[in-house]
């Protein structure tokens, strides 16, 4: 037989035990309640409204990773050499060349991935990246002059060979980085021969 003074003690438990209990089983509720209520407001917003720069960033003038973004460096690049700051001009025509050689990379890859699946895309992408690759091989001929006008030619050489190995030496931009190596003593034998070749160039950076 349970004694008198044990159900008064079992009483005691069951009484304090009983709020501790019933906060715990209703509060969670309430704080779902509360996070449910605050989301479906902004998603929403965001199906219904969608914003085309958003969904397209790097079509966007302030992308870096994209042809916009390489191009305004070089805008920034001729203001800094019209200002004869050299030093400015460097950073940013390093920067752009970074990001067109990417960009070159990154269609060339894209251009393979889709060779003898998808014509249309393969010479979309291969000409994106002749074209950025020629942007990256103008953004280092400039830092070139750039150095060279610094008086660093040892900085200028290495940059005027990969001109040359991209371009070929009878392109334009290949002619003009070998006259380069001709001006700076790094090379004896003018190209084209003598009589064919081209004018002295400057030492300043082109604009």
């Amino acid at each position: 037989m349970i004694s008198s003074e044990t159900i008064h003690s079992l009483g005691f438990i069951c009484l304090v035990a009983f709020p501790f209990t019933t906060s715990v089983v209703l509060l969670p509720p309430a704080h779902a309640q509360t996070q449910v209520a605050a989301l479906p407001e902004e998603v929403s917003q965001m199906q219904l409204e969608p914003d085309d720069s958003e969904l397209r960033p790097l079509t966007q003038d302030d992308s870096l990773l994209s042809l916009q973004g390489g191009q305004r460096l070089m805008v920034e690049a001729n203001q800094a050499i019209e200002a004869q700051d050299y030093t400015l001009a460097a950073q940013k025509l390093q920067q752009a060349r970074q990001v067109f050689n990417q960009l070159s990379n990154f269609y060339q890859q894209l251009a393979e991935s889709f060779s003898g699946i998808d014509n249309r895309i393969f010479n979309e992408h291969r000409q994106n990246a002749l074209q950025t690759a020629e942007m990256r091989d103008e953004a280092t001929y400039q830092l070139a002059l750039v150095h060279r006008a610094k008086d660093q030619p040892e900085l200028a050489v290495p940059l005027l060979i990969q001109i040359i190995r991209s371009q070929n030496p009878t392109r334009d931009l290949g002619k003009k980085a070998y006259q380069q190596l001709f001006e700076l003593g790094f090379v004896g034998s003018p190209f084209p021969p003598s009589g064919n070749s081209e004018p002295t160039s400057s030492a300043t950076p082109e604009r």
